[in-house]
């Protein structure tokens, strides 16, 4: 298990969501809304990091997690269907021609990033301590 690439990916999202916080009290809705997301996407990845596992697609990303996570009951069933609506939204902004991003849709997606980031957190915490156990053994 990579601890240096967890931490770093775990990080990484955390860095997205204050971005995300920037954009929207800046009126940036729909860049708000795709930084939110990739908050949520990294640390999806720095979970996937304790198994080994990555893809180099987003829908990739999104299916080991639910295989590896949400199925195995690792973490709440609530964060797969999260993650995947806050794709979907961050394409929607992101690729399609004459959308309106409301404020309280930015803000409800930061807000679904801010939760579904401390569950990861949670989840990496009880893991990590698992593992340190073991190698103290």
């Amino acid at each position: 298990m990579n601890k240096d690439l967890i931490k770093y990916r775990l990080e990484a999202g955390k860095e997205k969501l204050d971005s995300a916080d920037i954009l929207l009290k800046n009126g940036m809705y729909k860049d708000s809304v795709s930084r939110s997301y990739y908050a949520m996407f990294s640390a999806a990845r720095a979970l996937l990091a304790t198994k080994g596992l990555d893809s180099s697609k987003h829908s990739g990303i999104i299916s080991l997690f639910n295989q590896h996570f949400v199925k195995t009951h690792v973490v709440d069933k609530t964060m797969g269907k999260l993650l995947a609506e806050a794709q979907e939204a961050r394409e929607t902004g992101d690729y399609h021609d004459f959308v309106t991003i409301s404020k309280e849709e930015a803000q409800e997606q930061l807000e679904t990033a801010k939760v579904f980031i401390q569950e990861i957190e949670n989840v990496l915490k009880k893991i990590l301590e698992q593992s340190d156990e073991k190698q103290r053994k």
